[in-house]
């Protein structure tokens, strides 16, 4: 992407923890701020190359300014998750994400108008805004990527990939290893803490969107508000972790504001058939689905 420029803003949090956050923008269109957030077993580097792919470098060279998250332990940020990480996804919504959000203010002076997940990291943002709901009116859209919390699909690979792997085998790699090292097993790009695992896994089993340390009831509380305007993203070869029918039960509990399903493959008018990864990282996507999310943007601007 032409005049494309990246950099790495770090923030230091307590017991030796420093998040990254990758800046990447158009110093000739500094327009508004876009948050980034990753989902499991995963960073970052979803969102970007630092040869300027992916869907932060293509908004960045429409003039948003990006700033994509590594949460605690992923990514750049240090020191990686290893054995005796005890942080999880509670410390996420509650630490991770409210240190980003001030960072973002702080080097650009504006808050984040514009959120954007990928899997479970829409499952996050929900979360924080469940705890959060005065921040519910400084964002005016969000847009999510194969983000679901339960899964409702039956299809053979979300057997594979769910109940034998993620919720069978997992724990036991988890418990003999001091943490999940998805990434050497081949399961990610990044690795997962133990109580991550553990805690992410209850809430994808069709179970209550309860948070496990202090009991917050965040279906309940999402039940009685009206999130920013989400565009909901969906691969047609997403066959195990992102089916229309996961991301759809997704939407019913995700409040009562404004939410559109879109489904990305050739039988819809699309450039490539998409799946959960590739919907981010395939060259035809800026065609496609960052084209609409770029619409989307625009219409709630």
């Amino acid at each position: 992407m032409e005049n494309v420029q990246q950099q790495s803003l770090f923030i230091e949090l307590g017991e030796m923890q420093q998040l990254h956050l990758r800046y990447i923008y158009n110093p000739n269109k500094r327009g508004p701020a876009v948050f980034f957030m990753h989902g499991a077993v995963e960073n970052g580097k979803i969102f970007y190359t630092h040869s300027n792919k992916g869907l932060a470098p293509f908004l960045a060279s429409h003039g948003y300014q990006c700033y994509v998250a590594d949460l605690r332990g992923r990514g750049e940020s240090l020191p990686a998750i290893s054995k005796g990480a005890r942080y999880g996804q509670t410390e996420a919504i509650l630490e991770d994400i409210p240190a980003f959000l001030a960072q973002i203010e702080r080097h650009c002076g504006q808050s984040a108008e514009y959120w954007v997940a990928h899997s479970w990291g829409g499952v996050l943002m929900n979360s924080y805004f469940a705890r959060q709901p005065a921040m519910i009116n400084k964002v005016k859209a969000c847009a999510y990527f194969g983000s679901k919390r339960s899964l409702y699909n039956k299809h053979p690979s979300k057997f594979l990939q769910a109940n034998l792997l993620w919720y069978g085998l997992a724990p036991w790699i988890a418990k003999r290893n001091g943490y999940l090292p998805a990434k050497r097993l081949g399961w990610g790009s990044d690795n997962e803490s133990i109580k991550s695992h553990w805690q992410s896994m209850q809430w994808a089993k069709v179970s209550p969107w309860i948070d496990s340390d202090d009991q917050f009831d965040y279906a309940t509380t999402l039940s009685e508000i009206a999130l920013p305007p989400i565009l909901h993203i969906g691969a047609v070869k997403d066959k195990a972790l992102a089916q229309a029918i996961d991301i759809e039960k997704f939407m019913q509990e995700s409040g009562l504001g404004i939410q559109q399903l879109n489904m990305y493959g050739k039988r819809h008018g699309h450039h490539h058939d998409y799946d959960h990864i590739n919907m981010l990282t395939h060259p035809k996507a800026q065609h496609d689905q960052f084209a609409d999310l770029l619409s989307w943007f625009e219409r709630y601007a």
